[in-house]
């Protein structure tokens, strides 16, 4: 008896596990890479407003650094400006991305990797992205990113 109550928990969650990760439609994946690279664009441009055009405008988003958390696009925003505050800091900015996988309906989750090159010197590092789909569009609700030892 124990056995099969233990194989039919295992079961039931095994089901609930792979249900939760859902493949992302090709239409989905498309819309998040375009934000992405557009992201990429603008900061490559030293255009921070414009890169934050992926982030969710309200006070409930979320990124977490270094320095810990900041809640709300605009101390997001300013946080940005705050330490890259030239083209300088920016330097070219790449994406890798790892993962990027549909966790509920109108729910994504990417895992990347960022490169900056810059004179001053490179950084490098990973991030977790939270993507929420409101009507048509996909937006980063949370960020968390760190870099990589040097």
């Amino acid at each position: 008896m124990k056995k099969a109550t233990l194989l039919i928990l295992t079961l039931f969650f095994t089901a609930v596990a792979v249900n939760a990760q859902q493949s992302i439609t090709r239409s989905d994946r498309e819309a998040i890479m375009e934000i992405l690279g557009n992201q990429q664009k603008a900061w490559n441009k030293g255009d921070i407003p414009e890169f934050m055009e992926g982030y969710w405008k309200s006070d409930s988003l979320s990124f977490t650094g270094s320095g810990g958390p900041v809640f709300g696009w605009q101390n997001t925003k300013d946080r940005y400006l705050r330490n890259y505050p030239d083209t300088t800091a920016m330097g070219k900015l790449g994406f890798t991305v790892i993962r990027l996988q549909q966790v509920a309906p109108s729910v994504a989750q990417m895992i990347g990797k960022f490169e900056l090159s810059r004179s001053i010197g490179d950084l490098s590092g990973y991030f977790t992205l939270v993507w929420r789909k409101f009507g048509d569009e996909w937006v980063i609700i949370s960020d968390h990113t760190s870099a990589a030892a040097p």
